[in-house]
């Protein structure tokens, strides 16, 4: 594991500084109009770190300098969840992985089931989108750049008896390797997902923390920073449920197999520099 003097540095070239308007934190409303500086790169003390370390290990926590949404814009995300999942009960869950942002603004138009979205929720969504994550803690990648990025059903394969999607090539054949080398213990948790989907998984988090997008995002990816839009998938063992999703999940035959034949390959390893939980179900997919 590297050492706790490079984890700090690698973190701060990760941490933008906030400029004074806009954007306040702890425990403050994000504001409306984020604007960002270029990060000031000075060594974290022992202190700071501990601090870092203490929010990634109580992720589901409030924390003094957690980002909340505004009341207005908390407003919108009530609304924008609930049309989310009046959207994905009418399309049905596999379906709502792979849609895209155009179709779901097309389909919310045409059934008055959903709604339309307004004027003022796809200006929060794009808020969402393309404000930077770093905001707020998250610190990883954006492997996909463009809110009207899309999934091509072409380039993904449905897996039997799961519900879920993965990416034809590397991510299929590697799953189908863990099948082979682990048996039918190991099951897929979680595939493909589209940038819709990560927005209501993301979104629905930040609605049950009343609005803390902080403590959101250090256990789901933001919309647009997930690599499950692009390889990566989640494992678990066959009958373990939702435990399959927290730490619990090291001490199963699954997770030592898979770590003995050398595939836990972690996107978001213990004591991570990028705001995130500790992701042992996360396959990090080679090439992704």
């Amino acid at each position: 594991m590297v050492g706790k003097k490079m984890d700090r540095r690698q973190l701060l070239k990760r941490i933008t500084l906030l400029a004074a308007s806009g954007v306040v934190v702890a425990g403050m409303p994000w504001g409306a109009h984020a604007a960002i500086k270029p990060a000031v790169e000075t060594e974290m003390s022992e202190e700071e770190y501990a601090r870092y370390l203490e929010k990634i290990h109580n992720f589901n926590r409030a924390h003094s300098d957690d980002l909340y949404l505004s009341q207005a814009d908390f407003n919108l995300l009530i609304t924008s969840v609930d049309r989310f999942k009046r959207l994905q009960n009418l399309v049905g869950h596999a379906n709502f992985y792979l849609l895209s942002f155009d179709d779901a603004l097309r389909l919310s138009r045409s059934y008055t089931s959903v709604g339309s979205f307004s004027k003022y929720e796809i200006e929060f969504l794009e808020k969402i989108f393309y404000s930077s994550a770093s905001t707020y803690g998250f610190f990883g990648e954006k492997p996909l750049k463009n809110l009207t990025d899309r999934i091509q059903r072409r380039r993904v394969t449905k897996v039997p008896h799961t519900g879920n999607f993965l990416y034809k090539g590397k991510p299929e054949e590697t799953y189908k390797a863990i099948q082979d080398a682990v048996g039918e213990k190991v099951i897929l948790t979680s595939g493909v997902r589209s940038v819709i989907k990560q927005f209501l998984l993301f979104l629905d988090k930040a609605l049950r923390a009343n609005g803390n997008l902080s403590l959101a995002s250090r256990s789901l990816a933001p919309p647009g920073y997930s690599f499950h839009g692009v390889g990566d998938f989640d494992v678990g063992q066959v009958g373990y449920g939702e435990r399959n999703f927290t730490e619990d999940f090291v001490q199963t035959p699954v997770f030592k197999r898979l770590n003995e034949l050398g595939y836990i390959r972690l996107r978001y390893p213990r004591d991570n520099n990028l705001g995130v939980r500790f992701e042992p179900w996360h396959v990090k997919v080679p090439g992704v």
